[in-house]
């Protein structure tokens, strides 16, 4: 048991849109990223996805609307739900999602990333 600095741990990288592990529990993995820019549409068959901004503004582009985050808020995009987040500027972000999500989904492309890190 142990606690965790959200600040010391993303000041540990600087890539977007790699997602680093920094807990578990119940089948669950929480896990920190930096975003910056568009990615790509995707959605996740058997997962949920909760997206909480620690700090810039995230829109979670869904295909009938919009959801725009500010720094404290958070969303949650159900399974089978077709999203596309978007960050104009660098924004920091806790995901929280089952450890068998794939950060694309049920796409595969060059943002994939298969082993996730620890930190």
């Amino acid at each position: 048991m142990r606690k965790v600095n959200l600040t010391e741990k993303l000041a540990l990288f600087s890539d977007h849109w790699k997602p680093r592990i920094v807990g578990e529990l119940n089948g669950q993995y929480v896990k920190l990223a930096k975003l910056a820019g568009e990615f790509d549409w995707h959605k996740h068959t058997n997962e949920d996805e909760l997206f909480l901004v620690l700090a810039g503004c995230l829109v979670i582009r869904l295909r009938d609307r919009d959801v725009r985050l500010e720094q404290g808020e958070f969303f949650i995009v159900p399974q089978g739900v077709e999203h596309k987040p978007v960050a104009d500027q660098e924004t920091h972000v806790l995901l929280f999602e089952p450890v068998s999500t794939l950060n694309t989904g049920d796409r595969r492309s060059d943002r994939t990333v298969e082993d996730l890190q620890w930190i």
